[in-house]
């Protein structure tokens, strides 16, 4: 589905870099199927803002292009976040569209608060809170946490 979803060229993206040698946070990594078919997936991978840990980074999402329109993008997001807030993270950051995440409540990331290691548009760095404050004090590069 990724290769399909993003091409070759995914490997170079900013989010790839970030994710680049950490793996998922396996109780986050979701997958959906129609008729033993895999038609979507969703993973997080925890990671380390300036020095605050504690947040996650969504991506990717993706969803069989058969299906989209059809609901798995948002159930596998939906379910996604609610893993996600019981696992303790308070943060949720991605780099995405703001029509369709603005639904799950994300929000753009103040310009210059967060930075990523590679090139972003700044209207696409998007934030969800879990825990109130939590966006505030997070300030600074992002780095894969394993820990």
């Amino acid at each position: 589905l990724a290769a399909d979803a993003f091409g070759p060229g995914r490997f170079a993206r900013t989010a790839y870099r970030v994710r680049q040698g950490i793996a998922p946070v396996a109780a986050l990594c979701l997958a959906a199927l129609l008729d033993d078919r895999l038609v979507g997936g969703i993973r997080f991978t925890a990671i380390r803002i300036g020095e605050e840990a504690g947040a996650a980074l969504l991506g990717p999402l993706l969803v069989d292009p058969t299906v989209k329109g059809k609901g798995y993008g948002r159930a596998l997001v939906e379910e996604g976040l609610a893993r996600t807030r019981a696992e303790g993270f308070g943060l949720v950051l991605l780099v995405g569209d703001m029509p369709y995440y603005g639904r799950f409540g994300f929000t753009p990331v103040p310009f210059g608060q967060i930075t990523l290691p590679g090139p972003v548009d700044p209207a696409r760095l998007l934030a969800l809170e879990l825990i109130p404050g939590a966006l505030a004090r997070a300030t600074g590069p992002v780095k894969g946490y394993a820990g």
